[in-house]
Formats: structure tokens, sequence, C-alpha cells
């Protein structure tokens, strides 16, 4: 009895041992052997990723055949230590081993910092990708020109992005169009206006996310210093309580479409465009640039002031006046005319 014990114990033990090789011997196989053939991918790692998060994302791109091997071999050889953060150029005629190598090397494909500032138009950013080398102008005005394409936790106007894409600097991968950077763009006024300054809500204080970008555009075109802008904000929202036209030379700029005068005269003053607010009531049509988060909350919470006026100094500070004979005697100050 106790032989045939023995006999069945040495069986299990064969068994298990068989079992355990056949294992290994499929883990190595899927490790060592190449998925098959097909044109190069790039695979983002980004910083933190974890080894089983990576060959996750390896099997679910079909560049390798077992998720689980390639953690396995990670461990053995020590690579999980060395893969690095960034977009990898890797292909299915690469073994596990081949490309947990060049995870660890470096093959990571090179990609551009594209910066934008506080303020620009639709057509500077388009311009600014152009020169960078990022993709064409008119492709990015074309694509921003449909907002319907792009699917948003907020509420987009129907003719254009303007006002939406959030100032920031953006990584931008080799392989990534237009159409990408906007997307990015998005997620990012999405992630802080959206969702941490705006809270997600339908309105603040009485007026809508579209109403909230169109004051912070106005207030970003004007306000030159940061402690100026709740200030600018709330003269603004003063004017347009009393049904005053805000007469606000930024949309006027905006509405040439010529760039930035460094004084209007009194013809461009009468340019007829629902943007000319010297000669229609309310808010424009529109954002007339894309508002940092600076102008973004003064917007949201203007200053309460007295002030109706305003009039820049050389400096791009501000005299702010109650009345217009005041405003008169400010303008007259500020261009050293005593």
């Amino acid at each position: 009895m106790k032989r045939i014990v023995r006999r069945g114990m040495l069986w299990l033990t064969l068994i298990i041992l068989l079992a355990a090789l056949g294992v290994v011997a499929c883990g190595v196989w899927g490790i060592l052997t190449p998925v098959g053939s097909g044109p190069p991918l790039l695979v983002s790692v980004d910083p933190g990723e974890s080894v089983s998060e990576v060959a996750t994302t390896l099997w679910e791109r079909g560049l390798i055949r077992s998720p689980r091997a390639l953690v396995v071999a990670a461990y053995v050889t020590g690579k999980w230590r060395c893969i690095q953060a960034g977009r990898h150029e890797l292909d299915a005629s690469m073994s596990g081993l081949d490309m947990l190598d060049a995870m660890c090397r470096g093959s990571r494909t090179a990609w551009d910092w594209l910066t934008i500032p506080e303020g620009y138009s639709l057509r500077q950013i388009a311009e600014t990708v152009e020169d960078e080398h990022l993709g064409a102008a008119d492709e990015f005005m074309r694509a921003a020109s449909e907002p319907w394409a792009f699917d948003t936790a907020f509420p987009l106007d129907d003719e254009t992005l303007e006002g939406y894409l959030f100032p920031d600097t953006y990584r931008v991968d080799s392989d990534e169009e237009e159409r990408d950077i906007i997307v990015q763009m998005l997620r990012r006024f999405e992630d802080v206006v959206w969702k941490e300054i705006f809270g997600g809500r339908a309105e603040h204080h009485g007026r809508s996310l579209r109403e909230i970008v169109i004051l912070a555009s106005l207030v970003e075109w004007e306000a030159q210093q940061d402690d100026e802008r709740a200030q600018i904000a709330g003269i603004l929202v003063n004017r347009l309580e009393r049904s005053q036209k805000l007469e606000c030379d930024a949309t006027v700029q905006y509405a040439l479409g010529d760039g930035r005068k460094s004084r209007l005269s009194y013809e461009d003053l009468t340019v007829e465009s629902p943007y000319n607010t010297y000669l229609h009531e309310g808010l424009p049509p529109g954002p007339i640039c894309n508002p940092g988060e600076a102008s973004i909350r003064a917007a949201m919470e203007p200053a309460d002031v007295p002030y109706l006026y305003y009039v820049a100094r050389e400096d791009g500070s501000h005299i702010f006046s109650r009345t217009f004979a005041d405003h008169q005697r400010a303008i007259r100050r500020a261009r050293g005319g005593g």
C-alpha cells in the first residue's frame, strides 16, 4: 500500500513538474517569439506607469502574445527598473525581450513643446502651430471651425472654438495632427476651467460658461496687470447691468482682424461688425481670444467697483473713472495732456 502511495506521489510530482515546465516553455516562447509583422507603432509610456500596465498596453496593441510573460521577463531580467517614459517606436516583428530592451534604451520618439500665451486668438494659435512646424495653420483653423466634431463635457459654441483652447504649454508628439493638438487644449480647458473653476455647473451667478468666457476674453485683452483684471471685469459688468454699451476697444480690434493697433481711429470705431461694442449693446457674440485662468476667475468674480470707465496709461496700467467727464480728463492725463 505504501509503495502504491509513494508511486502515486511520484507521478503527481512528475505531472506538476511537467505542467510547470509547460507553463515556463509557453512563457519563454511567448516572450521570445514575435507576434508577426506590421508597421511600426508608437506606444506611450507615462511617468510612473507600472510594467504590468505597459505590458497590457503592448498586448492591446497586438505587439506581444502574453502580458504576463512580459511582466515575468521584466522582473527576471531586472528591466522593469529601467523602462523609460515617453513614446516608443515598436513593431510586431520584435520579440518581447527586444521591446523591453528598446524601452530601456530610450527608443522613444522625439516630441516638441508648444506654448500658447494667454490672450492668443484662434488665428494666432494656428500660426504658432505652423511656425513651430507642428501643423498647417489653415488645417488647424478648419478643424477649429467644426466644434461639433469634438466630444467635450462642457458646451461649445456652434461655429468656432475661439475662447476654449486653454493657454498652456503642451507636449506634441511627432505623429500628432492639428486635431490632436486641439483635443489636448480642449481637455485642458475641461480640467482647469469646467471642472475645477466652474465646477461643471450650468451657471455661475446667473452667467453661463459661454458668457463667462466671452467676458474673460475682453478682460484678457484689456488688462495688462494682474491686479487690475477684477476691476476691469467689474466695470464691464457695471456697464452691462446699466444696458450701457461696453465700448471696448478690444472688440473693435478683433472685428478689424488685422492685428492690434496702438490706437484706434474714429473710422475704426464705426466698422460694422457684431463684435463692435461701440455700435452694439451687450457682450459680443463670442470670445475674442482664448483667456487664461486669471482672467476667467476675474470674470467669474468681478470686483465691486463704482467705476464705469477706464483708460490705459503708457505703462499698461489704467485710470478708472466714475463719470464721463472724469474719464475725459483721465484720457488727457494718460496721453500726456495734463
